[in-house]
Order: C-alpha cells, then structure tokens, then sequence
C-alpha cells in the first residue's frame, strides 16, 4: 500500500460538559468525520485519509481539523463545510481560507 498523500485529523476529544475549554465533539465532530469518510468514499478520492484524533488543543476553535502534510489548520468546521474542504483543498489543492485559523 502506497502512502498517504494527505492525512486529515478531525479532533473528536471530548471533555465534560461543566470543563470551560468545551470540546470538539460537542460541537458535532463525530459527524464532521463521518461526512469527510463518506464524501472522500463516495468521490472516490484516494491517497487521503481521514482520521479522528484526540485533542489539538484548539478547543476554542472546535470543531478543528488539520491537513497533513500541508499544515492546514481549519477551525469552527461543521458538517457543511466538508464538502468544500474535500473539492477545494483535498482534489483541487487550494485551502479554504475562510476556515482557516493561524497556527504560527
């Protein structure tokens, strides 16, 4: 098997619902993966993996994911957003800048 091109990581951490930080996956991440699975399947996208990770420490940001290796990093992601995260950056290879939170 051939290495990934890009690796997407969907943080999916979750956290108790008292914690001031909040968490990812209350702010839907379990179906923000499950649509990048499904819409990367369904295109027929391949050398992109797409995975649930634990915390990027980006909790004020969530849902957050992050490209790899090209260090995109997109923030307040929902559902909705996927399809043109999938189109943009992983076929065509253009971020989406509207998503993206600075990391440096």
């Amino acid at each position: 098997m051939k290495p990934y091109r890009r690796h997407v990581f969907i943080c999916t951490n979750r956290r108790p619902e008292d914690d001031p930080r909040g968490c990812c996956a209350a702010k839907g991440s379990d179906a923000v993966r499950d649509r990048f699975k499904e819409t990367l399947g369904a295109r027929g996208v391949k050398g992109v993996r797409a995975n649930a990770s634990g915390c990027l420490d980006q909790c004020a940001n969530g849902c957050t994911v992050v490209v790899y290796p090209d260090a995109v990093w997109y923030g307040h992601v929902t559902v909705d957003d996927v399809d043109e995260i999938v189109e943009r950056h992983l076929i065509g290879g253009e971020p989406v800048e509207r998503l993206r939170i600075d990391r440096t």
